[in-house]
């Protein structure tokens, strides 16, 4: 006598596809969701910012999150002139010129050296400017207060452009000669065959080549040294008239109580972000590549 047994169940071939569609549906709704929401606080403050400063001040006092009943663009006048935002804003954009040509010009001379070069002290070199990121500078203010006194560098815009590039060159060096490791070394070596000096093979062969994190280190400087308020605050503080844009929008609105012109306020404010807003929307896919280049070789 013969038996016959049940035959098996065979698995569903499709359910493994199908669960591991849904995990992935799943996934991209809430990253979706998280980047949306990450947006709203991100964009969200500056165009209330943006907003209000189109705004009479009683009507940003009795309804501060409102929308503009009207759009008042002389806000704006009234911030350039009268409250001398214009006048800071030159300033900064002068001392800007300066500090963040020295910063980018010292900090790729250094990183080229250090990444390019070996020589005796080579990596204890590298470490000072590594270490000077762990250097809080509020605990360098009284020296240098003291230094800048007795070089004659206070309350002059040298000074200020020194101070800013001492503050910036630890992070650019080390940044850039992170990103000079990774450019190639047949280029240098075939620019040297060629006659070239160490000065030129620098200028027009390697910087050419690391445009992509210039770029990127040049603008998280310009955000940086745009923002700084705590050194002019020390070295800068004594003729309004040369204050800075961080300085002169604090005073200004230490001055305005609760009976001011707000509504100058918030239009000197935009206009603070609107240099930074335009800088990283032009050198946007620049400081991507930046980013990425070292990983990416």
């Amino acid at each position: 006598m013969t038996t016959t047994s049940a035959a098996a169940p065979r698995p569903d071939a499709t359910a493994a596809p199908r669960k591991q569609s849904e995990a992935g549906t799943t996934l991209n709704v809430f990253s979706h969701a998280f980047l949306v929401l990450w947006v709203v606080l991100a964009a969200g403050p500056l165009i209330w910012v943006a907003l209000t400063a189109l705004r009479p001040s009683a009507e940003i006092l009795s309804d501060p999150m409102g929308w503009p009943a009207s759009f008042h663009w002389e806000n704006f006048t009234h911030a350039w002139n009268k409250a001398n935002i214009g006048r800071y804003t030159v300033n900064s954009l002068v001392i800007l010129a300066g500090s963040l040509t020295g910063t980018m010009l010292l900090g790729s001379m250094a990183a080229y050296v250090i990444a390019r070069f070996t020589f005796p002290g080579n990596r204890f070199v590298f470490m000072l400017f590594a270490g000077g990121m762990m250097f809080p500078v509020i605990l360098a203010l009284v020296p240098l207060f003291a230094v800048m006194e007795n070089f004659g560098l206070l309350e002059t815009r040298p000074g200020l452009m020194i101070a800013y590039i001492a503050y910036s060159l630890p992070f650019t060096t080390f940044f850039l000669t992170s990103f000079f490791r990774t450019l190639p070394t047949g280029v240098q070596e075939a620019a040297m065959v060629d006659g070239a000096s160490h000065t030129r093979t620098f200028f027009q062969v390697m910087l050419p080549m690391a445009k992509p994190g210039l770029v990127s280190i040049g603008i998280f400087n310009f955000l940086g040294q745009w923002n700084q308020y705590l050194l002019p605050l020390l070295l800068n503080n004594e003729d309004e008239q040369n204050y800075v844009l961080p300085q002169g929008l604090a005073s200004l609105a230490v001055s305005q109580g609760y009976r001011g012109d707000w509504g100058a306020l918030f239009a000197g404010l935009t206009i603070a972000m609107l240099p930074v807003l335009v800088v990283y929307a032009v050198f946007q896919r620049q400081v991507q590549a930046g980013l990425t280049a070292g990983a990416l070789k």
